[in-house]
């Protein structure tokens, strides 16, 4: 892998197909905006360009290990480009990264001349078809009306009902729709849940500083916000049964996980543009700020990549928090916001030195979703350890519940599910299977949104460990995409080759035959094709399991190492368990410590790593292969603290989310952590108990609505322990 510290590599390709359109939409960014570079491109791109880009990027993907990239066909309109050409294209690419990416095709298109003979070419390479579509007709014929000032909305209708059809259905990407806030917001949703998409993505208009967005007849500064949060209100009502990626986003950041849309959210651009005439161009959005913004002068027959993503233009979408303004990065709702789109950032003063010329409406929409959705109620987790274990246990299925709504009608998960319903109804096998959904790699995987077929064998292969662990019998079949089989909580299976796998739990034990005929006999020895993890038995803890293998183990703020050879998990197990035995001398936690660390898998890390948290800080910790069992034992209780604040913010609301009540939390435990760490006579003790009195008396100041009933509690508990240190009465 060739990319350093801190890059991000490529993993999104538009492809601009064709460069005109047969609707003449007035909010459009390519034609009604400031850059005007379409005028000069070649209708159509050509084949030589299309195969040229192919090929550097399936180089790109190969030299960077990318295990999965996107390209996106696009316009202009990409249908006017023809059925023919389309498929010579989606070949292209299809042979260009065969065996080297999973590949993942898609297309934006108005659907005005979308077709039987189109749909066919997606089918045959699994192009999945996204429409643009503003609401209802009254809404659409706002802006998107044909070159002869025609309504376009029936025939896009009539598009969709082709699209939704039985052999098509699967192709349905979902509706992209720009927010007018003329239109009514609730009818406009109504009118698109109608069509059953399976997404919905809604558009703040492109504007920048210098041509900002209409603002209705009430002129309102929050207007847009006030608008979505409409529809966000609509969504609930209706039970939230269409995915809308802006709101998925808001969710998914105000809990701590990650953006779901550029447009929105910290998360680095991996996007690159490629024009019909071969030119590389940055994210096209640009061309709302000024003529050429979006240009890099690069051109895919001199240039590579590997240039493309290294171009200052490229890299400013990439830096995350420092990349935005003073303003955004002192905003309370940063992480959700992101700043907003990077267009809307421009003004002809500052550049992009700026917020989002839709801030307040960030800011308004951030916070309005929030309270909507923050419990006030006592959550039983913030008083006992036990009640925290079964939350997280809760959420865990419930985040598999959302993973069934999203991949029902896949063959393989359709198979998987009943077999996790099974193992849950048995109280003999509910426990094993509780032990295997805990595992903290396999929360990182319900938390994601990989491809159906990658969670569908994963969750198989849970169903199959938990069946192991409880000596269930159990035959599962799936399609095996990688030679690693690994099986969470037990080890790994290496096949002769990927491809359709059966699982048969017995009495034996598991046996695994493989599409040509193989069968592996697994059980608890080590052989050639079977590498099972390590499990040590430590005084007065639980079982450690050591995780060295997991795919997903990566989610450490320090880098994992490969799996250990025999000598080297030798030596780390006797690290581990002289500090075990180290800890047990200095007096063992009490049994009801709110704050004891409960650790369901330790992986390895480099040299000089240290001992870290998952950066979820549920149920992992991440030790240096050469850490100090002194060292070990001190920071126990600082990352306990650290891990049970996760744990509690992963499961209940201890404050309107996103307000400062949280940072200040966060700020308190640490300070508290660090008395701890210290003792609370050191020097670095008593700094740590002043910075944690401060902070205490200023999440005190914070108006009362900003904490939950759970997060009072937990203040309170604070506080006490505070004044316990600080020998207050």
């Amino acid at each position: 892998m060739t990319v350093s510290l801190g890059e991000h590599p490529l993993q999104q390709l538009v492809l601009k197909i064709h460069s005109r359109c047969d609707l003449a939409c007035d909010h459009c960014y390519v034609y009604e905006h400031a850059d005007k570079s379409w005028k000069t491109r070649p209708v159509v791109i050509g084949q030589d360009t299309a195969s040229r880009t192919a090929a550097r990027f399936a180089t790109y993907a190969r030299e960077h290990d990318l295990a999965d990239v996107t390209v996106i066909l696009h316009g202009g309109e990409p249908l006017l480009a023809g059925p023919a050409r389309l498929r010579a294209i989606c070949d292209e690419f299809s042979q260009a990264f065969a065996g080297v990416s999973r590949l993942k095709l898609k297309i934006h298109t108005n659907a005005v001349q979308l077709s039987r003979r189109h749909l066919d070419v997606f089918r045959e390479y699994d192009v999945a078809v996204s429409v643009s579509l503003d609401g209802d007709q009254a809404a659409n014929d706002r802006h998107r009306l044909d070159r002869r000032y025609r309504s376009s909305y029936h025939r896009v209708l009539r598009a969709i009902d082709l699209l939704r059809t039985e052999e098509y259905r699967h192709l349905f990407g979902g509706l992209l729709c720009t927010v007018d806030v003329a239109n009514d917001p609730v009818a406009v949703h109504d009118a698109l849940t109608a069509l059953s998409p399976p997404r919905i993505d809604y558009l703040l208009p492109h504007s920048t500083w210098d041509t900002p967005p209409p603002r209705g007849s009430s002129g309102s500064a929050t207007a847009y916000a006030e608008w979505l949060l409409a529809v966000f209100d609509r969504w609930t009502e209706q039970g939230r049964t269409v995915r809308v990626r802006t709101f998925d986003s808001v969710l998914s950041t105000l809990r701590g996980g990650p953006s779901l849309t550029e447009a929105m959210g910290l998360a680095p651009s991996d996007l690159a543009v490629v024009e019909t005439d071969g030119s590389f161009e940055q994210v096209d959005s640009l061309k709302t700020a000024y003529d050429g913004a979006p240009a890099t002068g690069y051109h895919v027959d001199e240039h590579t990549f590997e240039q493309v993503a290294r171009h200052p233009g490229v890299q400013a979408r990439q830096r995350g928090l420092l990349g935005l303004s003073r303003t955004c990065q002192e905003c309370p709702v940063v992480q959700s916001c992101g700043g907003g789109l990077y267009a809307h950032r421009y003004s002809s003063e500052r550049e992009f030195d700026n917020p989002s010329v839709f801030c307040e409406d960030l800011r308004a929409l951030v916070d309005g979703i929030a309270e909507r959705i923050t419990d006030r109620s006592l959550s039983p987790a913030v008083l006992d350890p036990e009640a925290l274990r079964f939350a997280r246990q809760e959420l865990d299925r419930t985040l598999l519940a959302y993973a069934n709504q999203r991949l029902a009608g896949h063959p393989d998960w359709d198979e998987t599910w009943p077999a996790l319903l099974r193992l849950d109804a048995d109280r003999s096998t509910a426990e094993h299977l509780n032990r295997v959904l805990s595992h903290p790699y396999l929360r990182a995987a319900l938390r994601s949104a990989e491809a159906a077929r990658i969670t569908a064998a994963r969750f198989a292969r849970v169903a199959v460990a938990a069946a192991v662990h409880a000596h269930a019998p159990l035959r599962l079949a799936w399609e095996q995409w990688d030679r690693e089989m690994h099986l969470p909580t037990l080890g790994t299976l290496t096949l002769p080759a990927p491809g359709r796998v059966e699982a048969v739990v017995s009495a034996r034990g598991l046996d695994v035959h493989t599409a040509d005929g193989t069968r592996l006999a697994v059980r608890d020895q080590l052989t050639d094709f079977w590498r099972p993890l390590s499990v040590l038995k430590v005084a007065a803890a639980e079982p450690l399991l050591i995780d060295d293998a997991d795919p997903r183990r990566a989610v450490y703020p320090a880098p994992v190492t490969d799996p250990l050879t025999p000598d080297e998990l030798a030596a780390f197990r006797e690290r581990l368990r002289a500090a075990y035995e180290l800890r047990a001398e200095r007096g063992p936690a009490a049994e009801d410590d709110r704050n004891a660390l409960r650790v369901d898998a330790v992986t390895p890390l480099v040299a000089g790593a240290g001992v870290r948290l998952a950066t979820d800080g549920l149920g992992g910790l991440g030790v240096a292969v050469d850490f100090e069992p002194d060292l070990f034992v001190r920071e126990l209780p600082r990352l306990g603290r650290r891990a049970r604040l996760a744990a509690l913010r992963a499961t209940t609301d201890l404050h309107v989310l996103g307000n400062q009540a949280g940072r200040l939390l966060t700020e308190v435990v640490d300070a508290l952590g660090d008395v701890a760490y210290w003792g609370r006579g050191t020097p670095e003790g008593v700094r740590a108990l002043a910075r944690a009195g401060r902070t205490l008396a200023a999440l005190a100041e914070l108006p009362d609505r900003d904490l939950t009933e759970s997060g009072e509690v937990l203040a309170a508990e604070l506080r006490a322990e505070w004044d316990a240190i600080a020998g207050r009465p």
